[in-house]
């Protein structure tokens, strides 16, 4: 059966991030992506220049009107961008109680610019990370939601990685996908927990300037594999794998002047000779 997922997330007029970008991911991946729009960005390859919010009632009825009549499989959460949103987020996920939710706690876009107020921090802490059974920060991210200095190693990002894992519910099986793409170097560790097995997924650094969105694309490629493959470490590693190969063909796209997207339709674009 062909998964429905949901992204919940922000809008890139670029494409390269946000729901644009997520369900770019869940259709190359074989999933058939739905979303809810939680946010307006005017942004492009180089910045951020405004970001609107979208009324939390309206959230809400994008969802309560989603779910009443779609089945979905899996649900990836990323940019929310105020604290109201982030509630009325929390509130219905524990409304609809989805089997697979990717947490994806967007604060910072590849730019620069800030994306999560900080009064919705304190609420994503509280309300939605206990939800999530994928948590997916990148090492600057964790540092926030830990109230710590980001980690610069493996051996703290394991230790960061339990930490993270005891935001969770403990009930059911959760994971954390730890990110080690800002650790110093050309490895590119990441770091898989849920409270018993500590895994990690290694990589090599692709130089390129076209990163723009990778953390989303990463997150939706969870949610479509996710009920398809039915083992959290068996979608981490093809998520991952996907990803490297959309960083690595990103060149054939020309899109912007500054952190370019990824090529999400690498198995399925041929390559330009």
């Amino acid at each position: 059966m062909i998964p429905n997922t949901l992204t919940i997330a922000g809008v890139d007029p670029s494409g390269g991030a946000g729901i644009l970008a997520d369900i770019k991911a869940m259709s190359a991946l074989g999933a058939y992506g739905t979303a809810v729009v939680a946010a307006l960005t005017a942004q492009n390859t180089q910045a951020v220049t405004g970001i609107s919010p979208v009324p939390a009632d309206f959230v809400a009825a994008q969802i309560d009107t989603l779910f009443a009549d779609v089945r979905i499989d899996a649900v990836k959460i990323g940019m929310l961008g105020h604290q109201a949103v982030t509630r009325t987020v929390a509130d219905r996920m524990a409304h609809w109680k989805p089997a697979h939710l990717v947490l994806d706690p967007v604060m910072i876009a590849k730019s620069g610019d800030h994306l999560l107020e900080r009064a919705a921090v304190d609420e994503l802490r509280s309300s939605l990370l206990p939800q999530a059974t994928m948590l997916t920060p990148n090492l600057p991210e964790a540092g926030v939601l830990l109230d710590a200095a980001p980690v610069d190693n493996v051996r703290d990002m394991r230790r960061a990685a339990e930490k993270l894992r005891r935001l969770l519910n403990d009930s059911g099986e959760r994971w954390v996908y730890l990110k080690g793409g800002h650790l110093p170097g050309n490895d590119t560790i990441d770091v898989l927990h849920d409270g018993d097995r500590m895994l990690e997924l290694p990589g090599r650094r692709i130089e390129t300037p076209n990163t723009h969105g990778t953390g989303c694309t990463l997150s939706a490629a969870l949610a479509a594999l996710l009920p398809r493959t039915g083992d959290a470490p068996e979608a981490a590693r093809q998520a991952k794998d996907y990803l490297v190969r959309a960083i690595a063909r990103s060149g054939e796209l020309q899109v912007g002047s500054g952190h370019g997207p990824v090529q999400h339709f690498h198995a399925w674009w041929p390559a330009p000779k």
